[in-house]
């Protein structure tokens, strides 16, 4: 699952950053001295943080081949508001009533001089598929965070067997050591072969 999300989060990414090279909003603009000028918004000049949330994907999707147990679980919630963040640049494109102001603004031309805007939604389209693909990719890493946390509880909370006066308790911490170190926990310990 792991391998999937990790996937997903780089489709996701580079979803993103061809969202931020296409156009999303064309202003025209006309001074009365020369002809009508149109300026082409781009998605990263339009939503500035679109190529910043590209790169914290590829970070996180690095960062999870590293990771496991809450660390992983930190990294799905980030996953998840990521996901949150770029549906929201994306949606505003819809709702905005008038993006004039702002389009003139960004295009550094006068609001008095501003002849029309038009909306490109192809951009903002790719940016929720891709919110999307990261919410999905935010669920598989959480998932599989909690399987790894199952099965170390599962094997931290195994004891002795019935009339064994031993102790056969390990601690998560004491289960990871001992995979690093090639040892199978699983494995009944004894005095004689306690560590094997």
């Amino acid at each position: 699952m792991i391998r999937i999300a990790q996937l997903g989060l780089v489709l996701a990414a580079a979803a993103l950053w061809i969202a931020s090279r296409m156009t999303w909003v064309d202003v025209t603009s006309f001074d009365g001295l020369g002809q009508p000028r149109t300026t082409a918004l781009s998605g990263g000049s339009w939503s500035t943080a679109l190529v910043p949330l590209a790169i914290l994907l590829l970070a996180t999707a690095v960062a999870a081949l590293a990771v496991r147990s809450w660390p992983l679980r930190v990294l799905a919630l980030l996953a998840a508001i990521t996901s949150a963040g770029m549906a929201y640049l994306a949606i505003t494109l819809w709702v905005m009533p008038d993006v004039g102001v702002r389009a003139s603004h960004l295009a550094e031309a006068p609001v008095a001089d501003l002849v029309g805007t038009q909306r490109h939604y192809g951009g903002a389209v790719i940016t929720v598929v891709a919110a999307a693909v990261t919410l999905v990719c935010a669920t598989l890493l959480l998932r599989s965070a909690s399987k790894d946390r199952s099965a170390a509880t599962r094997y931290a909370r195994r004891t002795a067997a019935p009339g064994d006066k031993r102790e056969d308790v390990m601690t998560e911490r004491e289960l990871w050591d001992a995979l690093d170190e090639g040892v199978d926990p699983t494995q009944d310990r004894t005095p004689d072969n306690k560590g094997r």
